[in-house]
């Protein structure tokens, strides 16, 4: 690229990639001679400037193609269209004579008595596996065999998963935390992202937390509700998984409906009934293999706005159990 890019403007590199102003900011230069190209730019660099910013020209040129490079990477992430799960065999070694195709924008969710094989799913997707696992399974990306590099690249990784137990180990405010991934990610209007990703955490938990409490310091509920506001507005990732989610005080269909939104492929481990009728589609798991497809019907999405009243029922007396009150009137909840 360097040819290409070394008789390019100024202007045209800013216009086409203008997250790289903040590379030129970070080593003191805010004004720019825009009709130069980067040849004659870096040329006219003194000795002294060179010296300031602790880079030579050959630096500084690999670092801006570094950065070019680096965010063309989501662009490519996002070209998933579909993704196909074939089946392999059980537990026991029989065909697993299964396989579905998801699309961006649908939630399938994963069900099945515990240990029956939901996770190791959710595995093998993750891992894009080849029939190189113990399930023998095969994952397909837009209906072909996934490059190795967006299965072994940790910078390509179309895949983004939030497990039952996240801790963090580094000790940084939320709102350090989230930068750096945006810095990361070199994206254009980085404190709005913070913001609205720090915002939406917070209509996910039941506890708000400010930006400024240290993510050592969240509650697992927080701490899942960060990371599923930072990976539908963030994260590259076109396909999400998430296993268990309800065991975090996150609000389930709030998230679901935040990740759908971005035009994300959503899969999600349960065993609650209501995000289990959430879904498009729901796959059941037993003895570790694909036993069922089931596409949620009408009859049951209309159980699922009752259900959902019930739950709705059960966390204000929660809440109020929290707060110190009491429940002594007689409790009555038929809907007539």
């Amino acid at each position: 690229m360097n040819d290409q890019l070394l008789t390019s403007s100024i202007k045209d590199i800013l216009n086409f990639h203008p997250f790289i102003m903040d590379f030129f900011a970070s080593i003191g230069l805010k004004e720019l001679p825009r009709s130069l190209t980067l040849h004659d730019w870096l040329a006219g660099l003194t000795d002294e400037f060179l010296r300031d910013s602790g880079m030579d020209r050959k630096r500084i040129l690999n670092h801006i193609e570094e950065i070019i490079q680096i965010n063309a990477i989501p662009e490519k992430q996002h070209q998933v269209s579909s993704l196909t799960v074939i089946g392999g065999k059980d537990k026991y070694g029989n065909p697993e004579n299964a396989s579905i195709t998801l699309k961006p924008g649908e939630v399938v969710c994963i069900v099945g008595p515990t240990g029956s094989g939901k996770s190791r799913l959710l595995a093998d997707i993750e891992c894009m596996a080849q029939k190189d696992t113990p399930t023998g399974r095969q994952i397909l990306i837009n209906g072909c065999v996934p490059e190795a590099q967006k299965r072994f690249s940790m910078n390509q990784k179309i895949v983004a998963q939030l497990s039952q137990n996240m801790n963090f180990v580094v000790d940084l405010t939320v709102k350090e935390f989230i930068t750096m991934h945006a810095e990361c990610r070199m994206i254009s209007r980085k404190d709005e992202t913070i913001n609205d990703i720090i915002y939406m955490a917070n209509e996910l938990t039941g506890e708000k937390f400010s930006a400024d409490v240290s993510i050592t310091q969240l509650s697992g509920g927080q701490t899942r509700s960060l990371m599923i506001a930072d990976t539908a507005l963030l994260s590259a990732s076109p396909i999400v998984l998430i296993d268990e989610i309800e065991n975090a005080g996150v609000n389930r269909k709030k998230a679901l409906e935040l990740l759908v939104d971005k035009e994300k492929i959503v899969l999600v481990s349960t065993h609650d009934p209501l995000l289990a009728l959430m879904g498009d589609r729901r796959i059941v798991i037993r003895n570790g293999a694909i036993s069922n497809i089931i596409e949620t019907s009408k009859q049951e999405r209309m159980n699922l706005e009752y259900m959902e009243f019930l739950d709705c029922k059960m966390t204000e007396l929660r809440d109020m159990l929290r707060n110190g009150g009491r429940i002594d009137t007689e409790l009555n909840w038929c809907s007539g």
